[in-house]
């Protein structure tokens, strides 16, 4: 039973990593099959890290905003929250309903502080970018390609993590097989 637990817990981390590593991926890809259908010829060097101007995090802003990426945001905070609360409550389970009314105050009290995450995404995804290139990219989110991109984008993201929780299920019976086969030669029965 724990150990399950201890699984879904890693799974439910892995997915939401996954997750924001395919919001990226699908964005950058996205923006390169893009460039290339317009005939934008590629970048002669690759884009250095800088320090973002104040316009160049701004624009990254309004970008992250098309995307929703608060709404990605938003869940980390109810889960330290929620981690916080549970691991209290390993100390006297007959806190539960204290703790858990402080959980719902504190969720209502920290919603904002997702924001934090989006201002720090904003300046990280625009040292990744010149101010004309972020131009470009928010050109793109506004016109009817992005905003398809925008929609459409989430129900890919959605479908690709439901296949993914599906192959980890399937994937880590594999492994707990073989490790039970491997334990029973080592003269462990599992």
């Amino acid at each position: 039973m724990l150990v399950r637990l201890s699984m879904r817990r890693a799974a439910a981390r892995y997915a939401l990593a996954a997750a924001l590593a395919a919001i990226i991926a699908f964005g950058v890809a996205g923006l390169a099959r893009s460039a290339s259908a317009q005939g934008a010829a590629p970048s002669a060097t690759p884009n250095k890290l800088h320090e973002p101007s104040p316009a160049e995090i701004l624009l990254a802003k309004q970008i992250l905003d098309l995307k929703h990426v608060q709404d990605v945001f938003q869940p980390l905070v109810r889960g330290v929250i929620i981690k916080t609360r549970d691991s209290f409550m390993q100390t006297n389970f007959m806190w539960s309903k204290d703790l858990n009314d402080v959980a719902a105050d504190l969720e209502k009290q920290y919603a904002s502080r997702a924001n934090e995450l989006v201002d720090e995404a904003a300046r990280i995804y625009a040292s990744h970018f010149s101010e004309q290139e972020l131009k470009q990219i928010l050109t793109l989110y506004q016109s009817p390609l992005g905003e398809k991109i925008l929609n459409e984008e989430p129900k890919a993201l959605e479908e690709s993590m439901a296949a993914a929780g599906a192959w980890s299920d399937l994937f880590s019976h594999d492994v707990i097989e073989s490790m039970r086969a491997e334990m029973k030669k080592r003269g462990h029965d599992m």
